[in-house]
């Protein structure tokens, strides 16, 4: 796989070890081609070496220009119960139940690109909401026919206490300046491994507050299922990029802070580092 960082000075793209610096290259003409991974190499082929990205000290653009972010959910066992629970006393506990089963997934708008937030940069909560969370979800790449080229690191932002409420309420609980972000790469090429990990640490004034992990394998539903869904009766000549859903879901006891540092890592793709402003 190459891995593409989006920097202040262009794209770098990354593999085996090698770094080399991608003049003129345009995340928006990736997403467009039928074939980016192939332009990916061509592009490879061309570049300038340079010195190998940093993020565990650099920050970087989220890896898109005009894509759309879209999101599915309840696609694991756990959000299942998290839903659930979250929406007990108001009697909307049996749709997420229903969802889980059904043949047709959760999709739903997440973010315009002007929206996302980028590695090492500012994630928010809601001043009108009481519960927060992060999300840490395997994130698709999709070109304009819906196939799938690359991945992503994605952190999908929600207020639990408003979803809860009310299903009605799910744009409000997951729409809203800096509830997204996503990096530091973009994967592009191959495939990932059932097993491959998703890992969220929460870390509070230096501590470790919130600790948990999920594979892929524990995923109800093929990502090419997710993917056929989303464009089924829609367009997207920019192509999409597709949150896969959490399997990683803090207890009810604990909620978002400002300061708390999100760190969501995937095996194969890298870690993404956002702190709550």
């Amino acid at each position: 796989m190459v891995k593409l960082y989006r920097t202040g000075n262009g794209c770098v793209a990354e593999r085996n070890g090698e770094a080399r610096r991608l003049p003129a290259f345009s995340f928006d003409k990736l997403f467009r081609l039928s074939d980016p991974a192939g332009a990916v190499d061509e592009a490879w082929e061309k570049g300038e070496p340079c010195g190998a990205p940093a993020p565990e000290r650099s920050a970087f653009s989220p890896p898109l220009e005009s894509q759309e972010v879209w999101a599915a959910g309840v696609t694991y066992f756990r959000s299942r119960e998290a839903r659930m629970e979250e929406s007990e006393s108001t009697g909307g506990d049996v749709f997420y139940d229903l969802v889980y089963e059904a043949e047709r997934p959760e999709l739903f708008f997440k973010a315009t690109a002007r929206r996302v937030r980028g590695h090492l940069e500012g994630i928010r909560v809601r001043s009108d909401s009481t519960w927060d969370v992060p999300e840490p979800e395997l994130t698709l790449a999709l070109n304009p026919d819906g196939r799938i080229f690359g991945f992503t690191v994605g952190n999908d932002v929600s207020s639990r206490s408003i979803e809860g409420e009310n299903p009605l309420y799910l744009p409000q609980a997951k729409v809203y300046r800096g509830s997204c972000a996503l990096g530091p790469c973009l994967s592009v090429g191959g495939s990932l491994p059932a097993q491959t990990g998703i890992h969220l640490i929460i870390r509070r004034e230096g501590n470790i507050a919130f600790e948990g992990s999920t594979a892929l394998d524990q995923l109800k539903r093929p990502l090419e299922e997710l993917a056929a869904f989303l464009f089924r009766e829609n367009e997207f000549p920019d192509g999409a990029l597709l949150m896969t859903g959490t399997g990683v879901v803090p207890s009810s006891g604990f909620s978002l802070r400002s300061g708390d540092e999100v760190v969501i890592s995937i095996d194969g793709i890298g870690t993404l580092r956002n702190t709550v402003e």
